[in-house]
C-alpha cells in the first residue's frame, strides 16, 4: 500500500467514525429537547460536551489529512510540469546503459535540485535505497583548491583525507559490487574548468571504466553521478560532455543534459490541463492562472513558478521543498 493509499483508508475510516458520532450527537441533543428529568438532562448534557469535543478533534485531524492528500495530488501533479527533454534524455541513458554520470545545469533558481529528484523519484526510485554520496561544493571548495574536494570525498566515503582519486575510485567500485551507488555533486559551478576536468578524468573515467568491465557478469546495480551546476557555466566549458546517445555507443563522459530554460506560457497551459485531476478546482477555474503565474516567477522561472503554483493551490513551497526534495 503507497503513503497515499494508506492515508485516504485512514481518512475514509475517521470520516466513518465522524458521521457515527455526528449521528448520536443529534440523538442526544433530540434526547435533551425532551428529558424532562433534571438528572438525566444533566447527563444528557455532559454526554453532548464530550461528543462535540471528539467531533472537533476528529474534524482537526479530517482537516490536516485532507490537506496531505492535497499536497500529494500537487506534489504529483508537479512532477509532470516541465523539463521534458531533460526527462527523456536521461530516461533513454538510464534505459541503456547502468553507470552514467550526468550535468544537470542552468541559471540560479531555474530548479536544477527539483529536477535531480524528479529525475530520481521517477525512473530509478530504487537507487535511494542503495549507497548515496553527496558533495557540497560552495562549502569546501575554491575554484583552485582541488584537494579540498579530495580530501571531502575521501572522507566521505569512509577513507583517510590524504586517501589519492584512485583509492577513492576502488572504494565507490567495491560498494557497487553490492548495491546501487549515487553521487552527487552540487555547485560545479564554484569550481574551475580545469578542476571539473580533472574530477571526470582522475576519478569518473576509471571508476566507470572499471565497472563496465564487471557489467557483462551479473550485477545489475546502478552507478550514477550527478553534477549539479547552479550558474549555468558548465555546460559552455571545452569539456567532452557527451550530448546524444549512438545506437552503439557506450559513453563514459558525463552526459549534458538539456539546459534548464523558464516555462513557457504554452508549457504552462497544457499542464494546467493535462495535471487538471490533481490540481485545486480554484487554481484550474481560475481564467488568469496562466498569467498570475508568470508575473509573480519572473516570466517562468522554475523555482519561483513552482512556488508561485503552491501559493495558488494553499501550499507552502518553502514547507514542502525539504519534504519534497530528498536529495
Amino acid at each position: 500500500m503507497s503513503s497515499e493509499q494508506h492515508l485516504q483508508h485512514k481518512r475514509d475510516a475517521l470520516q466513518e467514525h465522524y458521521d457515527l458520532l455526528a449521528e448520536k450527537l443529534k440523538r442526544l441533543r433530540r434526547d435533551y429537547a425532551i428529558a424532562a428529568d433534571t438528572l438525566m438532562r444533566f447527563q444528557l448534557e455532559k454526554q453532548i460536551e464530550q461528543t462535540e469535543t471528539e467531533l472537533n478533534e476528529l474534524a482537526q485531524q479530517l482537516d490536516a489529512l485532507e490537506q496531505a492528500l492535497s499536497t500529494g495530488r500537487l506534489y504529483r501533479a508537479l512532477l509532470k510540469l516541465g523539463y521534458r527533454e531533460q526527462a527523456r534524455t536521461f530516461r533513454k541513458f538510464i534505459e541503456a546503459h547502468s553507470v552514467a554520470a550526468f550535468l544537470i545545469h542552468g541559471s540560479l533558481y531555474y530548479g536544477q535540485r527539483w529536477l535531480l529528484n524528479r529525475l530520481v523519484i521517477q525512473h530509478v526510485p530504487n537507487i535511494t535505497t542503495g549507497k548515496i554520496v553527496r558533495i557540497e561544493l560552495s562549502r569546501i571548495a575554491r575554484r583552485s583548491d582541488s584537494a579540498a574536494l579530495w580530501r571531502e570525498l575521501g572522507g566521505r566515503v569512509g577513507l583517510g583525507r590524504q586517501s589519492s582519486n584512485l583509492e577513492i575510485a576502488e572504494r565507490v567500485y567495491q560498494w557497487w559490487r553490492t548495491q546501487n551507488v549515487l553521487l552527487i555533486i552540487y555547485d560545479v559551478d564554484c569550481l574551475s574548468e580545469a578542476f571539473l576536468e580533472e574530477i571526470i578524468r582522475d576519478f569518473w573515467l576509471p571508476l566507470a571504466a572499471k565497472v563496465r568491465e564487471t557489467t557483462s557478469q551479473v550485477n545489475q546495480f546502478k552507478l550514477l553521478m550527478f553534477l549539479v551546476d547552479y550558474d549555468g557555466c558548465a555546460g559552455s566549458w571545452n569539456i567532452p560532455f557527451v550530448e546524444k546517445l549512438e545506437a552503439t555507443s557506450k559513453p563514459h563522459n558525463p552526459v549534458k543534459l538539456r539546459e534548464i530554460t523558464k516555462f513557457s506560457e504554452d508549457e504552462l497551459t497544457n499542464w494546467l490541463e493535462f495535471a487538471a485531476d490533481e490540481l485545486p478546482t480554484k487554481l484550474i477555474d481560475e481564467v488568469e492562472t496562466i498569467q498570475i503565474i508568470l508575473k509573480n516567477s519572473d516570466n517562468g522561472i522554475p523555482e519561483r513558478a513552482l512556488g508561485e503554483i503552491c501559493h495558488l493551490s494553499g501550499c507552502n513551497w518553502y514547507e514542502q521543498e525539504e519534504k519534497w526534495l530528498r536529495l
